[in-house]
């Protein structure tokens, strides 16, 4: 079984974004792998590990920087690496879901794989749509926020994905199939430094994205991002009866 798994690179989840000019500001900003996306990287290299996969192929799309990412998902094990190259923003400024869920398409159809694991959402346009789109064009079964994969040693999975009111459990009778993967799936590994010398010399094919033939014209068009309003500060109380009293003669939130 062949396994690829998609990386995003994305602002650090710990940086605060700088909004100038109407959009995020990416200049001078630490940029590191989706936190949904390694967790997608560390269940195709356990299923490798389990002798479940032969081949874990890492694939990321956006500027000569995102081999920094791929990096990344070599050393937690993953076998090779794709690039898709661009210069456009992948934050949905300019390429958007439906372009980029065609984009795989072309390399899944390519590699021929079996399993696609991607991270449930990008943490900087939240869209959760890449997943589902890409099951779409290449017409497999998908399963959305998985919290625990199975493979039933027949070809199947049966996946447990997290719903509004908890969990159910998806049974995919055989592969391929497309998984989106959320937070309790996994705990991601830290790199070691030995693998990340040796993840210097795996393979990174880079394909310009041009020679895919893909419409990369976005769908819609964002006419601007601001910063939330600025908290205000805060009240301190003596006692309960004070705090009731302002919640509901100031807030308005109790009657």
């Amino acid at each position: 079984m062949k396994i690829l798994v998609g990386v995003k690179r994305v602002v650090d989840y710990a940086v605060k974004v700088r909004v100038q000019k109407a959009t995020v500001d990416l200049a001078s900003v630490k940029m590191s792998p989706n936190p949904f996306c390694q967790i997608a990287i560390e269940e195709a290299v356990r299923c490798k590990e389990a002798k479940q996969a032969e081949e874990v192929v890492a694939v990321s799309i956006g500027p000569k920087q995102c081999t920094e990412t791929l990096r990344t998902a070599l050393a937690m094990g993953c076998d090779r690496g794709i690039h898709i190259l661009t210069d456009q923003r992948t934050d949905y400024m300019q390429l958007q879901p439906y372009a980029i869920a065609q984009l795989f398409q072309k390399v899944v159809e390519q590699e021929q794989s079996d399993l696609v694991l991607l991270g449930k959402q990008g943490i900087d346009s939240d869209c959760g749509q890449t997943g589902p789109m890409l099951a779409g064009f290449l017409g497999w079964p998908q399963v959305t926020f998985a919290a625990n994969i199975e493979h039933d040693g027949n070809g199947g999975i049966s996946v447990e994905r997290e719903t509004d009111e908890g969990t159910e459990t998806i049974q995919i009778p055989s592969l391929p199939a497309v998984v989106t993967c959320d937070l309790r799936l996994n705990e991601p590994r830290y790199a070691t430094l030995p693998n990340i010398m040796k993840a210097k010399k795996k393979p990174v094919d880079t394909i310009a994205i041009e020679d895919l033939g893909v419409d990369l014209d976005p769908h819609n068009e964002v006419l601007e991002v601001m910063e939330p309003p600025p908290r205000k500060e805060g009240v301190m109380v003596q006692d309960v009866d004070e705090l009731l009293d302002k919640l509901r003669n100031e807030a308005g939130v109790l009657q």
